[in-house]
């Protein structure tokens, strides 16, 4: 076959790959929304039930338990439910860290086996009895006035869930840091057209009465349930006035674990949840915001990898060994001038390019039978907690 086609066919890969980043990114451009886009009230403070899991967190739960009763809310308005399945002493850290406090009211299941994340949510959620469930995780900080933000959009009638921004990435992590922040832009012009797609575990908001039990296999559980939310009518919306901080590694091969777990399950959550796509109940939710992500999370990272397969091929029918050589090259220099943050402006693009790595990779496990409800304890990202 001729270099001049295969050249035609990878120029048209790389424009359907990108078209739909430029028009998300020229709309960016053009609408700038700022601020919530809920109807927010600062009075409104009901009560609140926040939704702690925990595994083995001996190491940083007293830390994250402190910094839980430091929230400018009133801890009188307060149950902390933990559902836990350690096998270190993380729940008798928990029950000595509550003997001699009255606030907020302590809920600790203890679940007598590792059963995945989503089975303990599920119970967790049953548990809750206040009118806000807040849900968080205990190898992140949250912002102290976050629970405010949160209840403020909860306020708006139409608005039954909230989620926030990662403000700071601890960790010191580059191609994170840069993804969030597109990410964030991103998650602001859906929820101004209608709802945001991704929910994140550090710091979540739902209203009680519409929590609803998510997958016992799903390993991308804030987001499926977010998502149900919307399917039952709701606005299910980003606020960056809402901040978190949560570790992360900048090295390739470190991400990988870490990316790849939430890859996969926001594969899974869109391939199950596909009957929603351009359903009219679904407004602007369901013809815009899932398309879009849909390519960014199915189908881009798959147009990616076959650009870079014909380009090696290019290579190869023009110069040999050497012309096949020169795309992996160029990506292993990319790779390793991104993972040490040293790419000034592109690193931002260069974080989506990560993104889709994860992506792909991700895809591959699913097609392989892989993913569970399990996480992993990553021990150096939690020495930031110290």
């Amino acid at each position: 076959m001729q270099p001049r086609r295969l050249l035609s066919w990878l120029a048209t890969l790389v424009a359907a790959t990108g078209l739909p980043y430029i028009v998300f990114a020229a709309l960016a451009v053009v609408w700038d929304p700022d601020g919530s886009p809920a109807e927010k009230s600062h009075d409104h403070l009901p009560s609140v039930s926040v939704v702690l899991p925990t595994y083995n967190e001996a190491d940083i739960v007293e830390s994250k338990l402190q910094s839980v009763c430091a929230w400018d809310y009133p801890m009188d308005r307060v149950e902390l439910v933990v559902v836990d399945s350690s096998t270190d002493d993380t729940p008798e850290l928990i029950e000595s860290f509550f003997a001699d406090r009255v606030t907020p009211e302590l809920t600790l299941l203890r679940e007598p086996e590792r059963r995945g994340l989503a089975v303990a949510l599920n119970e967790a959620y049953a548990a809750a009895d206040n009118e806000v469930v807040v849900k968080t995780d205990c190898d992140s900080r949250v912002a102290a006035d976050a629970v405010r933000e949160a209840t403020a959009n909860l306020a708006d009638p139409d608005v039954a869930a909230v989620t926030g921004r990662n403000a700071e990435v601890l960790g010191g992590s580059g191609v994170e840091r840069g993804y969030r922040d597109v990410q964030a832009r991103i998650q602001r012009l859906e929820s101004h057209l209608d709802s945001t797609f991704v929910f994140h575990g550090p710091f979540s908001a739902f209203e009680r009465d519409a929590i609803q039990p998510i997958d016992e296999d799903s390993i991308a559980d804030d987001t499926e349930l977010a998502l149900e939310i919307r399917r039952a009518g709701s606005r299910v919306v980003f606020d960056p006035a809402i901040r978190y901080k949560e570790a992360s590694h900048s090295a390739f091969r470190k991400r990988r674990s870490q990316k790849d777990r939430r890859a996969m399950g926001l594969l899974r959550l869109l391939w199950r949840q596909r009957d929603a796509l351009f359903r009219p109940q679904y407004g602007l939710y369901g013809s815009v915001v899932l398309p879009f992500n849909w390519w960014f999370t199915v189908v881009s990272p798959w147009l990616v990898a076959a650009g870079v397969a014909l380009a090696v091929l290019i290579g190869a029918l023009v110069a040999g060994p050497v012309g096949a050589a020169v795309v992996p090259v160029a990506l292993y220099g990319l790779v390793a001038a991104g993972s040490r943050d040293a790419l000034g402006d592109l690193q931002p693009l260069y974080s989506l390019f990560d993104t889709q790595v994860s992506l792909f990779r991700a895809s591959l496990k699913l097609l392989a039978g892989d993913g569970d409800g399990l996480w992993e304890v990553d021990d150096e990202l939690r020495e930031v907690y110290d």
